[in-house]
């Protein structure tokens, strides 16, 4: 087996593994007492002295990870599930990516250096600037937010398209086009209303209202939050939100890497592999899919926890600002929403969950 095939997890392999990782969210997520580092579950492949072995594995994701002597005796994370080896993969602390933090001018106008650091980055950036029409990977957001990513842009299913069984591309005249993205970017956290002005850029960015504003808030998917909800009661799978734009004003293609060819369906979606993605603040990355059908619990800010099913991890390639970039293959073909991450990893929700629930068509051909 080449060292390519031993990081490939199959769509067979990942429904095979998947009642012992349902077992490991009931007994590691679930418990009455949190297991210490733990903030998901996922399928993938099991490593070894730094080496994929190719076996399918339940992977319990963790914060940071420990030695076994550094570990209470019911935080060990146990070698099998049944007969399914299991795995640790570091994560760090998943957080929504929105730009978190603007500089704070001081009285005298002065700014530290960090901040100061932060602004000529901020600068640099050209995808932090205004375009029209604006394509994929360019700064958006919520007039009451930072700034985020914007995915692509997207139209309401046509009729004869369907999202259930196996989806079909509808035919027909779309009657609306939107700019796609999470709901923490456009919608604010669940914290907005239906016709709340979409900025592009984003505020952070200079973006003022009516003068850069490029579409108005649409729908978006509520994400349930800890608190008030506790979340083994979370039933999450997007963090996703659409605004309505008109249609000389947006453009599907993503900066960089092109137009998207297609979306494919998330049972397709393998581990080992390789993706792109264009965004706001680290512009064009390469990453690898590491974990699939990953139960994970991401940070909003303020205390507030959402916990969220059947995502997609992969190694870092983004920072905040990066939210809302589309995650697509190497011959662009759209995977997931980049909506969370860490310094170590990056969280998306898989296409098809993303298409399903806000009823848009992200490309028109299913693979």
């Amino acid at each position: 087996m080449t060292e390519e095939k031993k990081t490939i997890l199959t769509a067979a392999d990942a429904a095979a593994v998947e009642p012992a990782r349902i077992r490991a969210v009931e007994e590691l997520l679930d418990p009455g007492e949190p297991i210490a580092n733990v903030v998901g579950v996922a399928a993938g492949v099991k490593w070894k002295n730094g080496e994929p072995t190719g076996d399918p594995a339940v992977l319990v994701l963790v914060t940071h990870k420990l030695d076994k002597d550094d570990l209470g005796p019911d935080d060990v994370v146990p070698t099998k599930l049944g007969n399914v080896k299991t795995d640790v993969l570091e994560v760090g602390y998943p957080i929504a990516e929105q730009l978190q933090a603007p500089p704070v001018v001081e009285g005298n106008g002065t700014v530290t250096l960090a901040e100061e650091q932060y602004v000529a980055l901020a600068d640099a950036l050209m995808l932090a600037k205004r375009t029209r029409p604006a394509e994929g990977g360019y700064s958006v957001g919520h007039f009451k937010i930072t700034a985020g990513t914007i995915a692509t842009c997207v139209y309401d299913i046509l009729p004869g398209g369907s999202t259930s069984g196996s989806p079909a591309i509808g035919v027909g005249m779309p009657p609306r086009y939107y700019v796609l993205s999470n709901n923490h970017v456009l919608a604010n956290v669940n914290d907005a209303s239906i016709g709340d002005p979409i900025l592009q850029p984003g505020p952070y960015d200079g973006g003022t209202d009516p003068a850069d504003r490029i579409a108005t808030l649409t729908r978006w998917i509520p994400i349930m939050l800890e608190p008030p909800t506790p979340r083994v009661l979370h039933r999450n799978l997007v963090d996703a939100a659409i605004a309505q734009g008109q249609f000389h004003d947006l453009d599907r293609e993503i900066y960089w890497s092109g137009y998207v060819h297609g979306w494919r369906r998330k049972a397709n979606v393998a581990v080992g592999t390789i993706v792109q993605k264009t965004g706001r603040t680290t512009n064009y990355t390469v990453g690898r899919i590491t974990a699939v059908n990953a139960t994970i619990d991401v940070g909003f800010g303020g205390g507030r926890v959402g916990r969220f099913r059947d995502q997609i991890v992969l190694t870092n390639m983004s920072a905040g600002g990066d939210s809302g970039s589309l995650i697509t293959t190497l011959d662009n073909v759209a995977v997931g929403l980049l909506f969370a991450g860490s310094s170590v990893a990056t969280i998306a929700n898989q296409i098809e969950n993303v298409r399903s629930l806000l009823r848009v068509e992200i490309a028109e051909q299913v693979m």
